[in-house]
């Protein structure tokens, strides 16, 4: 049986949903990002427990199939950009990526992507990669050459640009403030 759960957006995620859901005496095989997959539930576990307890550890039970396809979508792009897990073969543009690995046309799932989460997957993966600019930014550990360079960016200029123009700040100006606003990788998405 699969379990689509969302919010699940690191290690740590995946850890804790295996523990809570075998906490409930379910037999989990394998956990990942957004997704785990069980045993045949108990007898005595409902899905309403687990959503309640999934729930209660602020991760959601995803039943809807529209949803799930929004959420493996998010989970590659999350993947790519903050866990170094490169599955795509930097000739690969990204439309052809997701239509290979989740199986719908590239026109479909940009659609049903702004449809659910009110914004573009184009510019969701730009918000996911300024988010990871913040996070090396604050590290201190890499000129911004090498972060455009880590993240795909044709140019620091390029990547200087879009990151004011999301931020409002330049980068060099976000470093020198100190201003350690980060938003949390699964509530990345258009203003609320």
């Amino acid at each position: 049986m699969k379990l689509y759960i969302k919010h699940m957006v690191c290690g740590r995620c995946k850890r804790v949903v295996r523990d809570i859901l075998e906490e409930l005496g379910i037999e989990v095989l394998r956990v990942e990002l957004g997704e785990v997959e069980t045993n045949e539930l108990p007898a005595t576990v409902s899905m309403e427990q687990i959503r309640q307890v999934l729930a209660d550890n602020d991760f959601e039970l995803l039943e809807d199939r529209k949803t799930v396809v929004v959420e493996q979508i998010k989970t590659l792009i999350v993947n790519e950009v903050h866990h170094d897990r490169r599955e795509r073969p930097e000739h690969q543009n990204l439309s052809d990526f997701l239509t290979q690995k989740i199986g719908y046309d590239y026109s479909y799932l940009s659609h049903l992507f702004s449809a659910i989460e009110g914004m573009t997957i184009e510019k969701y993966v730009i918000a996911q990669k300024i988010e990871k600019v913040k996070e090396y930014l604050l590290y201190g550990e890499l000129t911004l050459s090498e972060i455009a360079w880590r993240l795909g960016y044709s140019s620091t200029q390029h990547l200087s640009n879009q990151f004011k123009q999301v931020v409002g700040l330049t980068p060099g100006d976000f470093k020198r403030t100190g201003l350690a606003y980060r938003t949390e990788i699964d509530k990345v998405g258009p203003p609320k």
